[in-house]
């Protein structure tokens, strides 16, 4: 048997979309995500946020832009998420 497995046959990652919030790390970039789910007690509408350390090799990501993140392996600590695209840049 081989030990390479195709790229076909991995299973799916999850992905987020987040607003970027700092670069002030070289090749990481800090990532906010909201989610808004239904209290399951009070069944009211619940916000919160998220924050992520996300590697961006090419350092393309800017304050204020909208990206979209993919889980990975650990590649540092607190590191586990890699850009996969700039979704909308910011002015």
């Amino acid at each position: 048997m081989s030990a390479a497995v195709p790229s076909a046959t991995r299973n799916r990652r999850r992905t987020l979309i987040g607003t970027v919030t700092s670069t002030k790390m070289q090749k990481t970039i800090l990532v906010n995500v909201l989610r808004e789910f239904q209290h399951p007690k009070y069944e009211k509408r619940v916000r919160r946020n998220t924050s992520y350390a996300v590697h961006d090799e090419a350092g393309e990501a800017k304050t204020g832009d909208r990206v979209e993140i993919m889980e990975t392996r650990k590649l540092s600590k607190t590191k586990n998420w890699r850009l996969i695209k700039v979704v909308k840049r910011v002015e």
